[in-house]
């Protein structure tokens, strides 16, 4: 399966890298983010830019794992590629595999530059113990948000899913908190943004790089929404391999 997986994903590198600019567009956002908002307001103190880089580092995961998964995989049903790769006797696990494998390559690509922006222009600081706890939990957080645009992309045609995609984005990223520093989001946002997933996964991006206290309510509601966001996958696509196949 392994091998498998891997041809897999090399095919979909492949395809993504034939399109420079949707190479370049994954990693626009959250560098632009950290250019606009935080180097000219927090750079200059540590531990606001700490915290502000872990933000943008959970953006970046947000925005690359949505827009990969649910117009990536919504664009690919539509190709006559899709239904034959699924007659393959191989299975359904390989490609999940290798779409998982390119998902994260994708995901490292936009979260390099939002790194080197922090490293460069601004005083945040991290312990080597810390970075390496904050690579680990990218790979956590960025399970719901695969299993949402895989969600999106197995329910929806390529056009209304490029237009959930970019509905959920905004209200997720400001309602999650992630555009301001911690306790520094209005009322209503930092009572609602422990309950969404970005609120969640940002909360746990910030006790990996600082002193931000773990809490178990946003952690609890993180793993519910990864569950019910599995749940859709699953049911987004035997969904659709009804429509195609039954």
């Amino acid at each position: 399966m392994t091998a498998l997986a891997l041809i897999h994903a090399r095919f979909q590198i492949t395809e993504i890298f034939r399109i420079p600019i949707a190479v370049v567009g994954s990693a626009f956002w959250p560098a632009a983010s950290m250019l606009a908002f935080v180097v000219p307001f927090v750079g200059d103190e540590p531990v606001y830019a700490t915290y502000a880089t872990a933000s943008m580092i959970t953006f970046a995961v947000m925005n690359t794992n949505l827009f990969q998964y649910g117009i990536g995989v919504s664009e690919d049903r539509a190709q006559p590629w899709d239904p034959y790769v699924r007659t393959l006797p191989a299975g359904t696990a390989p490609r999940f595999a290798g779409r998982i494998l390119t998902g994260l390559l994708m995901m490292a690509v936009s979260l390099i530059p939002v790194a080197l922006i922090a490293a460069l222009f601004t005083e945040a600081t991290v312990t080597p113990a810390a970075f390496l706890l904050a690579v680990a939990v990218c790979a956590v957080i960025s399970i719901p948000f695969i299993l949402m645009g895989l969600s999106i992309g197995y329910a929806l045609p390529s056009k209304a899913a490029l237009v959930v995609a970019q509905i959920l984005f905004l209200p997720l990223a400001f309602g999650g908190g992630l555009m301001t520093p911690p306790g520094g989001a209005p009322g209503f946002v930092e009572d609602l943004a422990p309950y969404l997933p970005t609120g969640g996964a940002v909360r746990l991006m910030w006790a990996a790089v600082g002193d931000f206290p773990f809490d178990t309510a946003s952690m609890l509601a993180l793993v519910a929404w990864t569950a019910l966001f599995g749940a859709l996958a699953i049911w987004s696509y035997r969904r659709d391999e009804g429509r195609r196949f039954g």
